[in-house]
């Protein structure tokens, strides 16, 4: 057996394993004190000497993790995902993880670390889905550790996680939603309103609409880009979410009534403003052509809406669960609504509306006993 175990006292062993020479040709050795018996201190020593045989670096490296989060968010992040995405990851660990365990030596943080920090998150009153949520990017991260041979095991990979309580979707009924387009009609944005029912676009698609992404002759609008709120009031087009973002949707002939006469009224209010006028050419733009922001349309006009017509208070984001919604209440396939909403498989689909797929059942027995009935 590769390695040296040398007795310091009664149940203390020092397991010593020649790892190389440093660059002036001095030996190298990985060091550790092991309490127990002999026979714990063999079964240390032959772990170890596998992962050396292995590959992997029986050196405890001296990298913080907030110094390897750096690198990893840098490095590996950054460089596969969304700018968002990696925004996202980062405002995470800043906010959940660091202050606790950023100070600690990667190689010396265990399971039971990021267990009390969970449960530690857990009693503050921080949801189920938060800490599930930072879990799995913090695994994520550990996992690139293991592949950078910083770690051997993760040690996010066994920890007890709160159980996720699925909450019921907040959505409008069908008389509902009739009921806030009705409301919403004096509202400059109602074509905004209409068409986010309509089509099931995220706000940051449909923020980020042109009009050239719109053929008024097919009645097809084609959703190419996100819009990307960024700090200090900037924003940026981004690519869409998934490759299945990228879509076609056709419009209804009201809803295309409705975009003509939009464009008509911006069309003034660009020949008003002259050279003052920014063209970025999006379809919905405040007075001067610029972004709208998802609060300022939530806060400034879709919550007074509900509140005017007597609704309950949901997300602006909600109106593409509730174009699902409908569609689904009335048979549509969840095929169709996948392609519609731009999911990336069907099972998402499936999934965040399971709660009405029960009442489909019936109808679908329904309909079949009609059916048979007939023959």
């Amino acid at each position: 057996m590769t390695g040296q175990l040398i007795k310091r006292n009664e149940n203390t062993w020092l397991v010593r394993i020649f790892i190389g020479r440093d660059a002036n040709g001095k030996r190298k050795y990985f060091n550790k004190t092991i309490h127990g018996s002999k026979k714990d201190a063999q079964k240390f020593l032959t772990a170890k000497n596998r992962e050396k045989d292995l590959g992997i670096s029986i050196q405890p490296t001296l990298i913080t993790l907030n110094e390897f989060l750096d690198k990893w968010l840098a490095e590996s992040v950054k460089q596969k995902t969304r700018e968002q995405t990696a925004n996202n990851y980062a405002w995470l660990m800043q906010k959940y993880v660091r202050a606790t365990l950023g100070a600690k030596r990667i190689s010396g943080i265990t399971t039971l670390d990021v267990q009390k920090l969970w449960n530690q998150m857990t009693a503050k009153g921080l949801t189920p889905r938060t800490v599930r949520y930072t879990n799995t990017i913090l695994k994520y991260a550990f996992k690139q550790a293991i592949q950078w041979n910083f770690l051997s095991k993760n040690p996010c990979e066994f920890c007890v996680l709160p159980r996720n309580i699925k909450k019921e979707m907040q959505c409008l009924s069908p008389e509902q939603a009739v009921k806030f387009l009705e409301t919403a009609k004096e509202c400059k944005h109602f074509c905004l309103f209409l068409l986010a029912i309509e089509t099931g676009l995220r706000p940051s698609e449909f923020l980020a609409l042109k009009w050239k992404d719109i053929n008024f002759e097919k009645a097809v609008l084609s959703v190419q880009r996100t819009l990307l709120e960024l700090p200090k009031g900037k924003f940026r087009f981004d690519e869409p979410k998934t490759l299945k973002s990228r879509r076609s949707i056709p419009l209804s002939n009201t809803l295309i009534a409705e975009l003509k006469r939009h464009r008509r009224k911006q069309l003034e209010q660009k020949m008003k403003l002259g050279s003052d006028y920014q063209t970025f050419d999006l379809v919905f733009a405040n007075e001067t052509g610029l972004f709208f922001t998802k609060q300022h349309i939530r806060l400034l006009h879709f919550q007074p809406l509900l509140a005017k017509a007597g609704l309950p208070k949901i997300r602006l984001h909600d109106l593409r669960h509730l174009c699902a919604s409908l569609l689904l209440a009335d048979g549509v396939s969840p095929k169709v609504i996948q392609e519609r909403l731009g999911h990336s498989s069907i099972s998402i689909t499936l999934d965040i509306y399971s709660h009405i797929l029960p009442s489909m059942q019936s109808d679908a027995t329904s309909k079949l006993e009609r059916m048979l009935k007939k023959g």
